[in-house]
């Protein structure tokens, strides 16, 4: 069964940094990448990471997240930058792969002075 491990979240202060992880227990994903959901929302897609291809990501967060992957490691990463309250969710990792989709168990992420 494959897992996928998050590690990274937190509370941060608006304009802070975080980086989160999520390392998989197997490496045969065509996409990894990121989705969030804040507290009466509905999970949004974040940023993903398609093998071989252009990672693309939401409009909120162009310019302040950055995600990449390391396949040595099975991991992928998103570094958030100029961190916003409105960025205070739920956020999960997701893998694709062999027409099957997987989810880590959720980290939070809150950003608040």
């Amino acid at each position: 069964q494959v897992q996928l491990v998050e590690s990274g979240g937190g509370l941060v202060q608006p304009g802070g940094s975080l980086r989160l992880s999520c390392a998989a227990s197997s490496s045969i994903f065509s996409v990894m990448g990121w989705y969030r959901q804040a507290s009466g929302k509905e999970r949004e897609l974040v940023a993903a990471s398609p093998s071989g291809g252009s990672s693309n990501y939401a409009d909120s967060v162009k310019g302040r997240f950055t995600i990449s992957r390391d396949n040595a490691k099975n991991t992928v990463y998103l570094q958030m930058n100029n961190l916003k309250p409105e960025d205070t969710a739920v956020y999960y990792c997701y893998a694709y792969g062999f027409g099957s989709t997987h989810w880590g168990q959720g980290t939070q992420v809150t950003v608040s002075s």
